[in-house]
């Protein structure tokens, strides 16, 4: 049992994992996800690239919203950016993967930054319909731009290669959207350890006192929205090249209000949150299908209520953590370790 927490240095203080105990249960995590491939069949393994991919969609809006305190009702849209961008670059350009991936990153933070430059001005409920704006804008070209898009009926890409290898299976894929998955974590949880980490923190807490200790607050909101679309770039890149398909159909306002519900329930500014709540939201519509199939029998049109029934809950899993766990499921998990650690203690 841990009875004291003495820190020597500064390096020490910022230490991700301080303890023996959490390097080796983070050693197991590892061992399980390498082995998880070999365990499980394709549905499986297409579930986890999923969430994979929501996973990384999330940590980019968790910077923007969660830190910096941007609310953003468009980060489906950044998304989509993404993954168009890396289907046009991969059908007439020829691009391979891993070329296509940090590209589609930078046109979507190059699109972040156009509408974040606003943001200076704006704050609150007024940014908030701003980004609402810039989804609905890019959902009209995403729809209306034929000759780049392929409107309504989309695009399809050629299954994705890496050095010749074949990633197109659900196993091959797996491994592609673990390792970004585990750069983009690592990356985002050690962007708060320096000083833009820092500022973006400092600006969502009081942003008039941020800017009084020298911060500027424009170039740092920027930083921000760069960021967190760069993230969503990279997803809409994984969405693309894991369903080898796209229309304007996968990124509509829904999905943005998904992705701001991943990060609430999860918690707001925790990196460990944005997983939680990325797994815990992608799971949701499985297990109300499975709800659904059960009351088949009884009521045959039940399946026809899962899209509604979906946002219903989203909505509602927004209300119930704002309203009795604002720090979402990592407090809840952080409370869990507490007492345990502490246990059969109780102080």
């Amino acid at each position: 049992m841990r009875i004291g927490d003495f820190k020597e240095s500064y390096a020490t203080d910022e230490a991700v994992f301080t303890t023996s105990t959490s390097r080796f249960w983070l050693g197991v995590l590892f061992l399980i996800l390498a082995l998880f491939p070999f365990m499980v069949g394709d549905y499986l393994l297409y579930m986890a690239n999923i969430t994979g991919i929501a996973i990384v969609a999330a940590l980019g809006l968790n910077i923007l919203t969660g830190a910096a305190g941007q609310i953003s009702l468009g980060h489906a849209a950044f998304v989509g950016i993404g993954a168009y961008t890396s289907a046009i670059l991969s059908n007439r350009f020829g691009m391979p993967f891993l070329i296509c991936l940090p590209l589609a990153g930078l046109a979507s933070a190059f699109f972040g930054v156009l509408v974040g430059a606003p943001s200076m001005r704006m704050k609150g409920l007024y940014l908030c319909i701003t980004t609402l704006a810039a989804q609905v804008i890019f959902e009209f070209f995403f729809v209306h731009w034929e000759s780049l898009t392929g409107g309504i009926r989309g695009l399809n890409i050629a299954p994705a290669k890496i050095f010749g290898l074949n990633i197109g299976t659900e196993f091959g894929f797996y491994w592609v959207t673990l390792t970004v998955v585990i750069i983009a974590a690592t990356v985002s949880r050690n962007i708060f350890r320096t000083r833009v980490g820092r500022a973006f923190i400092a600006i969502r807490d009081r942003d008039i006192s941020a800017e009084l200790m020298g911060i500027n607050l424009f170039r740092y909101k920027l930083y921000a929205f760069a960021v967190s679309s760069f993230l969503a770039g990279i997803a809409g890149c994984l969405w693309v090249n894991h369903l080898k398909s796209i229309t304007p159909e996968h990124f509509p306002l829904h999905e943005s209000i998904r992705f701001l519900a991943m990060i609430i329930v999860g918690g707001l500014g925790n990196i460990l949150g944005a997983i939680y709540g990325a797994i815990f939201m992608t799971l949701i519509p499985e297990i109300l299908q499975a709800i659904l199939k059960f009351f088949e029998e009884i009521f045959p049109q039940a399946m026809s209520f899962l899209f509604p029934l979906q946002t219903v809950v989203f909505g509602f899993l927004i209300v119930v953590f704002l309203v009795f766990e604002p720090h979402g499921l990592a407090e809840m998990w952080v409370r869990v370790k507490s007492y345990f650690r502490l246990w059969p203690f109780k102080h």
